[in-house]
Parts: structure tokens; sequence; C-alpha cells
């Protein structure tokens, strides 16, 4: 990037702390480099429609709105920009669902600070940041789905909430978490132990803990 164009950083992560020591590394290896920052699923995509950005540094688990949602609305609008997802989540979890969404990468923050930079220099260059266990996973979903997990073939909001069942929220707080009814977070509930062949929330939970979901 030159000094007319320098790099800009977004990094929207709702915890203070974890956002700002990002920013306090990125600066650090990216001289120059100008940020912003959000907290909330809408604050991203605000700064996204207002201001260009070289790269988002997105967090899977955003208040009111999954990240994949964030992820797919940002690429729908500006399909070139790259967006870096970051997660508490070991990679087998979410990073194949992030990357078939349009993500140029998947982060730990267990790994964050070691392999943010190379993955933010990875995608600028027009590559993508992916490990080679999760190379391996998208090798494996392009055969109609053979071999796939039960929970792998939920959608994403499915998913989503599946987790958080796990977690042990009850139904209402998590309608308020996503911003949608307690009938529409039931109907997934509902959806998903037919998808994975459970009958109750319980079943789903061990069924959670046994694949490490949640």
């Amino acid at each position: 990037m030159t000094a007319a164009n320098p790099l800009r950083i977004l990094i929207a992560d709702d915890h203070s702390v974890f956002r700002h020591g990002l920013r306090d590394i990125l600066a650090r290896h990216f001289l120059g480099a100008e940020f912003g920052e959000a907290d909330t699923a809408q604050g991203a995509l605000e700064q996204v429609w207002k201001q260009p950005w070289s790269v988002v540094v997105l967090d899977v688990s955003m208040p009111g709105r999954s990240g994949v949602e964030v992820l797919k609305e940002i690429k729908s609008a500006q399909p070139r920009l790259p967006v870096l997802m970051l997660s508490m989540h070991p990679e087998d979890q979410y990073a194949v669902r992030v990357l078939q969404a349009g993500a140029a990468g998947y982060v730990t923050k267990l790994g964050a600070p070691q392999e943010l930079v190379q993955a933010i220099e990875k995608v600028l260059s027009g590559g993508k940041f992916i490990s080679p266990a999760t190379a391996e996973k998208l090798v494996n979903r392009m055969h109609s789905g053979a071999g796939l997990a039960p929970h792998e073939k939920l959608s994403n909001r499915e998913f989503q909430i599946l987790r958080l069942l796990a977690s042990g929220k009850p139904v209402k707080a998590i309608a308020a978490d996503l911003s949608v009814s307690v009938q529409t977070v039931s109907t997934h509930r509902t959806r998903t132990l037919k998808k994975l062949g459970l009958r109750t929330t319980s079943e789903l939970i061990r069924y959670a803990m046994d694949h490490r979901l949640e």
C-alpha cells in the first residue's frame, strides 16, 4: 500500500480488550496502516458501507447476527473485499462453513497473535489463509456430502442455534441474542433435531458434547 492509498483494516469483535490487542499487534507490523473498529454486526456492516477497507477481520460470533450472515452480506455488496474470520472455536467447527460463504481465511483466537499478520499478508496478495486440515475438509465436501458428520449438513443458522442450545441457553435468551422470535428458534430447533435423528434437547446437548460443539 502507498501513502496515497494506505492499508485500511477493519476489526469487528465485541470484546474491546481483544479488539484493541489485535489492533496494537497489527499496527506494529503494518506501519502506517489505518484502523477501524466495530463491536456489533450492524456496526461492522455500516463501516463497510461507508468507507473503503483493504481487509476486514470479523468475529464469527457477533451480537445480534452471526458473523457468517455478516460475511455473506459483505461479500454480496463487495465481493472483492477480503474478509478474515476470527473465532474462539477450533477450525473443524467453522472453517469450512465460512470459507464456503466467501471468507478469505479463518484464524482461531488462540492462534490470532501469531497467525493474523501472516493471514492478512496472504489475503492481500490474493490468496486464502487455510490450514492443511481445513483444505482436506474442503476437498471432502466436494463429494456430495459423502462422509460428513450429521451436524456438518445443518444450515448456518441451525448450526448456530445448535451450539447455543448446547451451551445451556434457553430458547428465549437465544431469540433475544439473535433478534428473532421464539417461534423461529423453536422451528430451527425442531429441524435440527430431525436432521440429527434426535428427539430432545438433552440428546442434542449430548451430541454436541460428543462432537466438541458446545
